[in-house]
């Protein structure tokens, strides 16, 4: 089969499209025909070096995977060839591939709806607002959410989600963003180019914050007492300090990562979130969407069509 393989630690040239051994699935797996892999900022992290807990190269990146059951492994339970799923796939086996053998608890039914390339873009993103927002936080009617980076892969989806579960939404984006953001439900916009959200904003239940660094100690300044600041960023600096600054004042600090959960993909999914895509790109240009993601700028999220 295809697949978009790294041998090297480096930048968006390192991955070429090679021939690699089909993958079988074992016990309590599912080999998915990839219809779509998503493209999250982690996967160039790894790809990067930053981050390499997961794998050492040569390895297939790609974290989010939507297709179609080819065969199930023995002891495999709910899935059956033929159906359309999606969920979550790691390094040195990922989703930039034509084939992927996935854990069944990490995948779910794609829902009525939702084609595979919407589904392909979920996956790692919704878990990271969903499992903070609802698992974590509990955010509900009345509550004032703030989003941070709220037009961004994560962004945009905990935007969703809070203003499903009732609350209040703020989120931080550039101006010619701001129309997409309330046109998904968002009450309030900070520019975070023109004005400090932490000189504006107050009251605040919870922080939703992708980006971290200086944004961890400013966002603390917006929650009221007892509030929850959650950072999801999964990697960068030490947060020693957020966290000091958290127990002085009286508000909660948590450092989040996901969990595969085909059962929370389903549920966020039936929740009518949606991943707004702004780029599909063949997997032979799997680097050219490393670079755009790297921009920081792009909307919602981008995938690769298999």
């Amino acid at each position: 089969m295809r697949a978009v393989v790294q041998r090297t630690w480096g930048g968006p040239e390192v991955l070429e499209v090679a021939e690699v051994p089909r993958p079988d699935a074992g016990p309590g797996e599912v080999l998915v025909r990839v219809a779509a892999a998503g493209v999250n900022p982690a996967d160039w992290k790894i790809r990067s070096g930053a981050v390499r807990r997961l794998a050492e190269p040569p390895f297939t990146l790609g974290l989010d995977v939507a297709g179609v059951v080819e065969a199930v492994g023995e002891g495999v339970s709910g899935f059956r060839p033929g159906d359309a799923v999606f969920g979550n796939t790691f390094p040195p086996d990922g989703s930039y591939a034509e084939f992927a053998a996935v854990p069944q608890e990490r995948l779910a039914h794609v829902p009525d709806g939702l084609d595979l390339v919407q589904a392909a873009a979920l996956p790692t993103a919704v878990l990271t607002a969903w499992q903070p927002l609802v698992r974590v936080a509990g955010v509900g009617a009345g509550q004032r959410v703030l989003v941070h980076a709220a037009a961004g892969g994560i962004g945009h989806l905990a935007v969703q989600i809070a203003k499903a579960r009732g609350a209040h939404v703020i989120g931080t984006a550039r101006a010619a963003k701001h129309a997409f953001l309330r046109g998904l439900g968002a009450d309030e916009l900070v520019d975070y180019t023109a004005e400090d959200f932490a000189e504006t904003v107050r009251d605040v239940d919870v922080v939703l914050d992708p980006i971290a660094g200086d944004y961890g100690p400013r966002s603390l300044r917006t929650l009221k007492p007892g509030g929850l600041l959650v950072d999801v960023r999964g990697t960068g600096p030490d947060r020693t300090e957020v966290r000091r600054l958290a127990d002085e004042r009286g508000l909660r600090f948590v450092e989040f990562g996901f969990t595969p959960s085909g059962a929370d993909l389903a549920e966020a999914a039936g929740a009518g979130v949606r991943a707004v895509v702004e780029e599909v790109l063949p997997l032979a240009d799997a680097a050219k969407a490393h670079a755009l993601s790297e921009t920081g700028r792009v909307t919602g999220k981008i995938v690769l069509a298999v």
